[in-house]
């Protein structure tokens, strides 16, 4: 299981996405299912027996859906890199994103691949879709994180940052801009590296574009301690009024979530008291405690 984990926020349709990525991706799976309760409506307006989160596995790769409301957009500064070794998947994955989305970039013969394509799916999450061997990137998907506008040509600091903040992360390679259109000689068109054993990939753009980092797609970082959460809310916080139930923003505007492991768990007891205590007391904090949300979850 990858401990840096993409979470997906939906408005209604959590489910109904997992479902069609299950249906693309081989050896898929459904695991917890956590639902709101009356803890917190004042702040999420959900309604109380609906679908808050939902874990899924896409090839081994696991992705959480959130169903939030319709505050965040999904935009392509986060798209899913997804390889595929035979042209009959990736036509085949290609087909099934598309239907009722849009094409940033058509599904052609690229320097970088046979076959590749970039579209937002028609719930606006952006992928881009390759032919090759996908022991190159190591995984089946990867996160893609695309630096634009005022935060074009930090892709270089960025990597160096992440890098030093995640145990077993390095840089794997980085292609450059040389300087023959609107980026930079130097910047990085390309660099794919590994953050705690996992394959990520950041690119510099200085072409127009509308958008930017949203929360919409957020990073899980699964901490098994209150150590690992106070390194990982230390290093990577950078916006204060950002911070808020274990979200944090960077200084790139990237969100992360710094959460325990065993959250989803309190969240999803079948002793429902149990687990609005642990919602209640989730909702009053800005940096999880794990020592808190225990005693909460225990009554305590």
């Amino acid at each position: 299981m990858n401990r840096i984990v993409p979470c997906l926020w939906f408005d209604g349709a959590a489910e109904d996405a997992a479902n069609l990525y299950a249906s693309i991706f081989r050896n898929a799976s459904r695991g917890r299912v956590a639902r709101y309760g009356e803890a917190g409506h004042d702040i999420h307006g959900q309604p109380a027996g609906s679908v808050m989160t939902v874990e899924f596995a896409l090839d081994g790769y696991q992705l959480l859906g959130l169903n939030g409301g319709p505050l965040f957009r999904f935009t392509p500064a986060i798209s899913f890199f997804a390889m595929f070794e035979t042209a009959q998947e990736v036509d085949a994955a290609w087909a099934a994103l598309s239907e009722g989305g849009s094409v940033l970039m058509p599904l052609d013969a690229y320097p970088w691949s046979p076959r590749y394509g970039w579209l937002n799916d028609r719930y606006g999450v952006s992928w881009q879709i390759a032919l090759g061997k996908r022991a190159d990137i190591g995984q089946p998907i990867a996160p893609a994180l695309l630096f634009v506008g005022e935060q074009c040509g930090r892709a270089e600091e960025a990597l160096e940052h992440y890098t030093s903040v995640f145990p077993d992360s390095r840089v794997e390679g980085i292609l450059r801009h040389d300087g023959s259109g609107p980026d930079a000689a130097g910047t990085v068109m390309h660099a794919q590296c590994y953050l705690g054993g996992e394959t990520f990939m950041l690119m510099d753009s200085a072409h127009p574009h509308d958008f930017g980092f949203s929360e919409a797609t957020s990073l899980i970082v699964n901490c098994d301690t209150q150590d690992e959460i106070d390194h990982y809310w230390n290093a990577l916080s950078a916006v204060p009024e950002a911070e808020q139930c274990g979200w944090l923003k960077d200084r790139f505007g990237v969100s992360w979530q710094i959460v325990p492991r065993m959250l989803p768990e309190l969240l999803t007891d079948l002793d429902r008291q149990k687990a609005e205590r642990t919602m209640q007391a989730l909702l009053g904090m800005k940096k999880l405690d794990i020592a808190a949300l225990e005693r909460a979850h225990a009554g305590g």
